[in-house]
């Protein structure tokens, strides 16, 4: 991969550091402390129905620039096309996209691009990938809250009413916030050592 991207920088190739993940978002409530008056019990509805779907995301740490596509499903399928989808957002650009080895991501049916190069992380990692710290903090902004529908969930017609929490919440993050949460000194220091010499 080293060699790959010098070959890009010596032609003057813009190349980006990403990192991507999915999260899985549903109308059961995520539940979450609250404050209440001395000496009262907090209470709080709760939703336990099981419908959900999947969060697509992707993050640039040294910038902040993010975006997300929502699927119904976790699998193969849906990971190609939101690699076929993330094309067309990079343009004439290439990336490199850090991604867990989760089976939808290393399938041997999913068709990379050529601008787009594969760092698998370790196995059983999490923590290292950090736009799990952006689902933890849009997740934050969820709890407590009871949807009737997915479509009051997720659906961008939803937005117009004030019902789109997702879209609101991700239209609302700034770089400066997406920065905050996903630049981890060894990805800054990683990416700033080549560009020192």
């Amino acid at each position: 991969m080293l060699n790959c991207l010098e070959k890009l920088l010596a032609q003057g190739k813009c190349v980006r550091y990403m990192c991507q993940d999915e999260t899985r978002l549903g109308l059961k409530t995520l539940t979450g402390k609250v404050i209440t008056a001395a000496g009262v019990k907090p209470t709080v509805e709760v939703k336990w129905q099981r419908e959900n779907f999947w969060i697509y995301g992707a993050i640039e740490p040294l910038t902040g620039k993010h975006l997300q596509h929502e699927y119904p499903k976790l699998n193969g399928e849906y990971f190609q096309q939101f690699l076929d989808w993330y094309l067309v957002q990079l343009g004439d650009d290439y990336a490199i996209l850090q991604i867990d080895q989760a089976p939808a991501h290393t399938s041997s049916a999913i068709r990379w691009p050529e601008n787009i190069i594969q760092e698998l992380q370790p196995p059983h990692s999490p923590e290292l990938n950090p736009i799990e710290r952006l689902w933890q903090f849009l997740k934050k902004s969820l709890k407590n809250e009871l949807f009737s529908s997915l479509q009051a969930l997720s659906d961008s017609e939803a937005l117009l009413r004030s019902a789109d929490r997702i879209q609101e919440i991700f239209n609302q993050l700034t770089f400066k916030q997406v920065m905050s949460v996903s630049s981890y000194n060894f990805i800054l220091e990683a990416l700033f050592y080549p560009a020192s010499y």
